[in-house]
């Protein structure tokens, strides 16, 4: 997919095919613009380095829910006008994600719009019948929230008698004429109003958890966007949603990263593992001048040698087809809640140029500035496990230093990946008190028909409607995949294919090093001592924090 082919190329089914990486940590992630959760349940998937915020708005009875939120954040953060530089979401599709929200944006827009119709017709029309019946509901949702049984009970037992009064008004009307028969609509129009209004919220809820429960299922369902195909030039607003959602996938494939301390690397995962071999340069003849070579030339060799990691002498299976590059890391603060990409003549459509980033390579070794790292990286698990292996050569006075780091991106939290529950509950048998079964309920109660009635005539405006009812602020510097990642080291097969892949990045690496050195006239005994030293430890690793200093 080219960012400046045609509209087809860029807005055809953005569905990962089978075989695809990052299937179901896209999907996953995705599926969170369909759920109808609590809001408050986006916590739940935080993890240590990473904590979303809960917004609370003014009314509860605007309150959103999670698949509301979530896709209005998502979409705001992503394609919003000015916003600030993207986390790489390594082992997804972010654009899949985002098209999904806008796909859910969508669906909501189109029931809303229906509501509205509804609202004007059964409720602002009869506006002191609507009032009356939305303050029951606002006191009854109120009370319904206090952990007191008693007051749970009276909520309803509210409800109950305001029904009750409502049907002496509608038979025993204290005055006649039209006033009368408009109080009678006004008491009656609401509540015929709420129950068109639940058919059409059933409907779409039902079509929101098929669409929530395929992706689970890794059903190739497609998102429709069609609000972001401009059919003639005219179109602004799709065009420049177009541009946006190109945008997006430009930098998802930047070679720009940022290192956070203790974070590690944002969008690759703390860094669990680190070897180093260092030695001096001394010549192999004592008659024999070095022969004068530069990191960059170390690097290449070494970028030659990962190539052939998929390959063994056994017909074993062994390593995919890892994705190696090379990355420019960017130190920021941990506590940065922003990033700032590299810019000038030497960064192209976020991609730093090879001739920038051989000088990086060669000349900021020490001191300020951003360093080059050779990275080999691979996606396993459909995108819930991403493995960076990352490799530095540095040269100062007359040492040379090749650094080797493991780093380890988890799955999407549990929250991502839970399947719709059809609402049940379970009551006593008639006939037989004593045994019980199990009755299903609507997907939609009396409560949320309320809200999203209410809801509807506003969300054309979403600044008044977070204002209203709350929003999700998610946690920054964002970026779709590392904000909601747990560790692999729960999952003991995750656990064991990080730790494997430790031994043999580290000998191709030390092999190719040790090769060049030859080439160049270096005495490599003192190198492949260490070398040796560092294959045996390395046999027998365990993961741990380590850019956690203990100074």
């Amino acid at each position: 997919m080219t960012v400046d082919g045609g509209y087809a190329d860029i807005f055809g089914p953005q569905v990962p095919r089978t075989g695809d990486e990052g299937q179901t940590a896209t999907f996953a992630l995705a599926s969170a613009a369909y759920r109808d959760n609590p809001v408050e349940d986006i916590k739940k998937a935080d993890n240590e380095w990473h904590q979303s915020t809960v917004n609370a708005g003014k009314i509860a009875l605007f309150k959103p829910n999670l698949g509301e939120a979530f896709s209005r954040a998502v979409v705001d953060r992503m394609l919003g006008g000015g916003r600030s530089p993207l986390i790489q979401s390594f082992g997804t599709q972010p654009q899949v994600v985002v098209e999904h929200c806008l796909a859910a944006n969508r669906l909501r827009r189109e029931r809303d719009n229906k509501l509205t119709a509804i609202t004007v017709l059964c409720g602002l029309i009869f506006l002191p019948g609507f009032l009356v019946w939305l303050l029951v509901f606002q006191l009854r949702t109120t009370m319904a929230k206090r952990e007191d049984r008693r007051t749970s009970a009276l909520a309803t037992a509210l409800l109950v008698a305001v029904g009750a009064m409502a049907v002496i008004v509608l038979v025993r009307m204290p005055f006649g004429g039209f006033w009368g028969w408009y109080a009678r609509a006004a008491v009656v129009a609401p509540v015929a109003g709420w129950f068109l209004a639940k058919q059409l919220c059933e409907r779409t809820a039902k079509d929101l958890r098929e669409r929530w429960d395929s992706l689970l299922s890794g059903s190739s369902i497609g998102a429709k966007v069609p609000e972001a195909v401009p059919s003639n030039p005219g179109e602004t607003a799709a065009e420049q949603l177009r541009q946006s959602l190109a945008k997006l996938s430009a930098e998802q494939q930047s070679n720009s990263v940022f290192y956070a301390g203790p974070k590690g690397i944002l969008g690759m995962g703390t860094r669990w593992g680190s070897w180093q071999l260092a030695e001096e340069l001394v010549p192999a003849h004592a008659d024999r001048e070095i022969h004068p070579f530069r990191s960059w030339d170390v690097i290449r060799a070494i970028h030659d040698q990962l190539r052939m990691l998929e390959r063994g002498p056994l017909n074993t299976g062994g390593f995919p087809t890892p994705s190696i590059r090379h990355w420019i890391v960017t130190p920021i603060g941990e506590n940065a809640k922003a990033v700032s990409r590299p810019e000038g003549t030497d960064v192209e459509a976020y991609q730093v140029k090879p001739h920038a980033i051989q000088d990086i390579c060669n000349k900021q070794q020490f001191g300020a500035g951003d360093r080059h790292y050779l990275g080999v990286q691979w996606t396993l698990w459909d995108g819930q496990l991403v493995l960076t292996m990352l490799i530095t050569v540095t040269v100062l006075h007359s040492t040379l230093r090749i650094e080797v780091t493991g780093h380890a991106l988890g799955p999407v939290n549990g929250l991502f990946t839970t399947k719709s529950e059809a609402p049940t509950k379970t009551v006593s048998k008639s006939l037989k008190p004593w045994e019980t079964r199990t009755v299903k309920l609507p997907l939609v109660t009396s409560d949320e028909v309320v809200r999203l009635a209410v809801r509807a005539p506003i969300s054309w405006y979403p600044p008044l409607l977070k204002w209203l009812g709350g929003s999700i602020g998610l946690p920054e510097p964002f970026g779709l995949r590392h904000a909601w990642a747990d560790q692999p080291w729960r999952h003991r097969f995750m656990a064991d294919d990080a730790l494997r892949a430790a031994t043999p990045v580290l000998r191709v690496v030390h092999s190719a090093a040790i090769k060049v050195l030859d080439e160049n006239g270096v005495d490599t005994e003192k190198f492949g001592s260490r070398s040796a030293f560092l294959s045996t430890a390395v046999q027998d690793p365990s993961p741990r924090k380590a850019d956690v200093y203990d100074a």
